[in-house]
């Protein structure tokens, strides 16, 4: 690998893991955490809200990239298969069903507008990731596996318009040209 090669991959590295910070960061400020700068968080959990319904408690929140915010504060698990099938694009608004046996059911409440690019699959240690117009994101393994992808391949891929994201959601697989 040529020099130049690898300072832009350190650079994408160095891109991702800022994006990760910045993401934990909008996190533990939403969770009320005093020593993170507030101007950085831009979780937007106003509207949102916890309540009973019956034997189920409901919590809406925003979705991570992984797991769901909730207006509660609490981190609830996703599941990749959902949010893969569903095309969950990170900032997009949930609402999380908690049954009375802890099972718990998801809902879109609001998409969050995005954006539509193309990007090439790599992977970085054990993790897939995608590189588009010189960023790199996070994708779920479950997109992987759900639409066949392998190392190299183009796909489409969903970004939250106008705003910082460190999770990209793939659609689809861009047939290789014979």
């Amino acid at each position: 690998m040529s020099d130049s090669k690898k300072i832009a991959a350190v650079r994408d590295l160095i891109e991702s893991a800022q994006k990760s910070i910045a993401t934990a960061r909008k996190i533990l400020s939403a969770m009320g955490d005093e020593e993170v700068d507030s101007a950085e968080a831009e979780v937007d959990l106003s509207g949102l809200q916890s309540y009973k319904s019956g034997p189920n408690k409901i919590v809406e929140g925003v979705f991570t990239g992984e797991a769901m915010l909730g207006s509660d504060g609490n981190i609830y698990p996703v599941p990749q298969n959902y949010a893969s099938k569903s095309h969950l694009v990170q900032g997009s608004k949930l609402k999380a069903t908690i049954g009375a046996d802890g099972k718990i059911t998801y809902k879109i409440i609001e998409e969050i507008p995005h954006d539509t690019q193309v990007g090439l699959i790599t992977m970085n240690r054990d993790k897939y990731q995608v590189v588009s117009e010189g960023k790199t994101y996070n994708v779920l393994t479950a997109s992987i596996t759900f639409l066949k992808a392998n190392i190299g391949d183009s796909v489409s891929l969903r970004l939250p318009r106008g705003k910082e994201a460190t999770y990209a959601t793939l659609e689809a697989v861009i047939p290789k040209e014979a």
